[in-house]
């Protein structure tokens, strides 16, 4: 999605705000960034599975083990969290269970809820995942990439970015 036409803001001329179109530029530059970088880190991870022979599952799965650890939650908890959208959790939840890597629970009070959690077999996909991002953070550091507050910085500015998309579902003007 790189940007060859001019987006920015026209006045009543029919001009384009030179500051404007040069933002909005910028901005779908980053827009195209993270979507780039959340599939290579889904590429990162099948690598990883396919290097150490676990083929059954695929990277949003073992990202979904990594990201629920030793917590128990249900689909709708995971949804809310943002993490997920509600027929990707459903289904990888139904089959990560089917393969043995989660434990499933119906609620006693509400019955069509039920709640997963971690088998020794997900634990150590987990543990997989865990040790792939250590690495990674290990030679970030070591190859100067980056540093402590560059990380800070990006992760301050992507967090604004994300109250500023949450609002904007909230309060849709």
């Amino acid at each position: 999605m790189s940007v060859h036409t001019n987006l920015g803001k026209q006045d009543k001329s029919g001009l384009t705000d030179a500051r404007s179109a040069s933002f909005m530029a910028s901005y779908l530059d980053v827009l195209t960034l993270v979507e780039r970088l959340h599939r290579l880190l889904l590429d990162v991870i099948k690598d990883e599975f396919e290097r150490v022979g676990i083929l059954e599952i695929n990277a949003v799965q073992a990202l979904l083990l990594f990201n629920i650890a030793e917590n128990e939650v249900t689909a709708g908890e995971l949804k809310s969290r943002g993490y997920y959208q509600g027929s990707n959790v459903s289904y990888n939840l139904k089959k990560l269970v089917e393969l043995g890597y989660m434990h499933h629970q119906r609620s006693e009070i509400d019955r069509r809820s039920v709640r997963v959690r971690l088998t020794e077999k997900g634990r150590n996909v987990r543990l997989i995942v865990a040790k792939l991002f250590a690495t990674h953070a290990d030679g970030l550091l070591d190859r100067q990439v980056l540093d402590h507050a560059g990380l800070d910085e990006i992760s301050s500015a992507l967090r604004r970015v994300e109250r500023y998309w949450s609002d904007q579902i909230r309060y849709i003007y």
